[in-house]
């Protein structure tokens, strides 16, 4: 993404920008993604192609920068009264969401039209953010909290490579696995067990 497109503008910019990212949600709705033109979302937003290429430089890229948008969490992390219990709850929902149709295809945009990985980092970020919330609510009920890093490699990672790469559900029972093997425990993940 360029980096134009990856700051926060404010003022006119911020209002092209709003009007872009609506005008490709409705065209999507309306028209399906396969046909979309950045002359097309231009005429929607209501401002000029050139506009849209100098600000995102192509459709992928724009693509990229909405499903960015898209992807950034509009709350904090439940609170479920135990660090275990909001990890377990957090995963679930998030392989929920990032396994569906439409998670799925805002993580491949968010990564195709980023040759910076700008995108990449801000999905990272998004992340971090709300499994630092659960730890710090964690540490303020005195439990012992893995860093934030640790978090990423053992909960975020393996949900979003099985989300990209293999296609299959995300069960409760593999999310709890891994948020288990988060806080340093030993279970065995569902496919090895007898009738999982």
């Amino acid at each position: 993404m360029t980096p134009r497109a990856a700051t926060r503008p404010g003022g006119r910019s911020a209002r092209v920008q709003q009007s872009v990212h609506q005008a490709v949600r409705e065209l999507e709705a309306e028209v399906g993604r396969e046909v979309l033109t950045v002359p097309m979302i231009a005429a929607r937003a209501g401002v000029t192609p050139s506009t849209v290429y100098r600000r995102w430089g192509d459709l992928r890229e724009l693509l990229s920068d909405v499903a960015v948008e898209r992807l950034r969490p509009d709350a904090p992390p439940a609170d479920h009264g135990s660090l275990r219990a909001d990890l377990e709850a957090w995963a679930e929902q998030f392989a929920e969401e990032m396994d569906s149709t439409a998670g799925r295809t805002y993580l491949r945009d968010a990564l195709l039209g980023d040759p910076e990985q700008g995108n990449a980092a801000r999905c990272s970020d998004y992340a971090a953010e709300q499994l630092k919330a659960v730890g710090v609510r964690a540490a303020g009920r005195g439990e012992a909290v893995p860093d934030v890093e640790t978090l990423l490699d053992t909960l975020v990672a393996p949900l979003v490579y099985r989300i990209l790469f293999r296609s299959s559900e995300l069960s409760r029972a593999y999310t709890d696995h891994l948020v288990a093997a988060a806080l340093g425990g030993t279970v065995p993940p569902p496919w090895s067990t007898p009738g999982a």
